[in-house]
């Protein structure tokens, strides 16, 4: 008992030297720390990458493993094997022939529809500036006020306007030339980790039991048994969140996607595969995306065609109410548990830290905090004897039960 008391306090004193150091640093020292722990994350990106995929191609796995021989794989974990090594070697190379295929059908019809798109706007350009112009001088000649009114703003405004090319626009535009050189660099280098990332996903994937075995290993051995029955919960807990949100919401985002395709292929649309990327990318933005999608697409649309592009805003009014009523809760179902107010404070404050990854994570990572703080509450409720159902709060506070004579005679 003294060894471990000894063990304890010096671990203690540890990591509380290293805190105060690692404090320091990041304030008045060089950031050391800071500069190792980036290098650290570099270092690790492709085991994040793998990780990641590993996360998202799990359930075809377990498909194929049912699909199978889902008696091999239930007798392999009776016999403490985890998996059948020969079963799951064969889900994992079935499920990256079938990802394979699907995204080489996918891009191999969509990257020239797309090419084409840009190559049609590109040709266009001058076409569309030409009638923004006629409909801005047209729009003066009816407005002479607003005519007068823009000449002196350019007039008051033209040194500055002066300024700010010479100052800031140029020099920004040679950064940009620069940029596009370290760009390439970086997208070499993004591949190359989604390569090693693809290279450690199959290794996760094949041994994910292994994997999940040995986390409940140093879990039991860290924490006590009833600290580690709720890390269990709570981490189940995340997981079926995430889970369901992230590949609910992509599935959807690739559903609605190609459901855009189909109807502005059949109606005409201006654009329709540029404009259908774009409409199923923004929509993995939970709420604010639908209309993140329709805004450019629209503007695409009208430069083209003005009564296509009314046309294009009922059909994405109308597919968004089909998406939001009957696709999402489909796929999504009741997953984060959070109201429309709390999905757009999440979004707000996620994507002004983190800009779109942190618009996209920041409604599950909301979820989770929020099943967290309503089983506490809900935990400290019970334990005074009050309702837990927020149903039971309308009008006036209910009291707490009042114990029986049995019960405080137990406390």
């Amino acid at each position: 008992m003294r060894q471990s008391r000894y063990w304890k306090l010096g671990v203690t004193v540890f990591l509380t030297a290293a805190a105060i150091l690692l404090f320091y640093d990041i304030l008045f020292g060089q950031r050391d720390a800071v500069v190792l722990i980036f290098r650290l994350f570099a270092a690790l990106k492709p085991i994040a990458y793998g990780a990641m995929i590993a996360y998202l191609l799990a359930p075809i796995v377990n498909f194929f493993d049912r699909l199978i021989s889902p008696a091999r794989m239930a007798s392999a974990r009776g016999d403490g094997r985890f998996r059948d090594a020969g079963v799951r070697a064969v889900s994992v190379v079935l499920t990256w022939i079938v990802i394979t295929a699907f995204a080489y059908l996918l891009l191999s019809f969509l990257l020239p529809q797309v090419y084409k798109s840009i190559l049609r706007l590109i040709d266009n350009m001058e076409t569309y500036y030409n009638t923004i112009n006629t409909w801005v001088a047209g729009l003066l000649e009816q407005n002479p006020s607003l005519e007068t009114w823009v000449r002196d703003q350019l007039n008051a405004y033209y040194e500055d306007l002066s300024s700010l090319i010479t100052d800031q626009v140029l020099p920004q535009a040679q950064q940009l030339m620069s940029a596009v050189g370290g760009g390439v660099v970086t997208a070499l280098g993004f591949l190359k980790n989604l390569l090693v990332g693809t290279i450690v996903s199959i290794y996760l994937l094949a041994s994910k039991e292994r994997c999940a075995a040995h986390c409940r290993k140093l879990v039991c051995g860290l924490f006590r048994p009833s600290q580690s029955t709720w890390i269990f919960r709570a981490v189940g807990t995340a997981d079926r969140i995430f889970s369901g949100f992230v590949r609910g919401k992509l599935l959807d985002s690739l559903i609605i996607g190609i459901i855009c395709f189909v109807f502005s292929s059949i109606f005409d649309f201006p654009y329709a595969p540029l404009v259908s990327v774009i409409v199923g990318a923004t929509n993995i933005i939970p709420f604010f995306g639908p209309f993140l999608g329709a805004i450019p697409s629209l503007f695409l649309i009208s430069l083209d065609s003005p009564i296509k592009a009314l046309y294009f805003l009922i059909f994405i009014l109308a597919l968004q109410q089909v998406d939001g009523n009957i696709i999402g809760p489909k796929i999504l179902g009741d997953r984060t548990g959070l109201s429309s107010l709390w999905v757009i404070i999440a979004i707000l404050v996620g994507g002004s830290f983190f800009g779109v990854p942190g618009m996209f994570f920041a409604v599950p990572v909301l979820a989770c905090f929020n099943t967290f703080v309503d089983f506490c509450i809900n935990c400290r409720l019970k334990k005074r004897g009050m309702p837990v159902s927020v149903s039971a709060y309308q009008g006036e506070t209910p009291k707490p039960e009042e114990k029986t004579s049995k019960d405080s005679g137990k406390l």
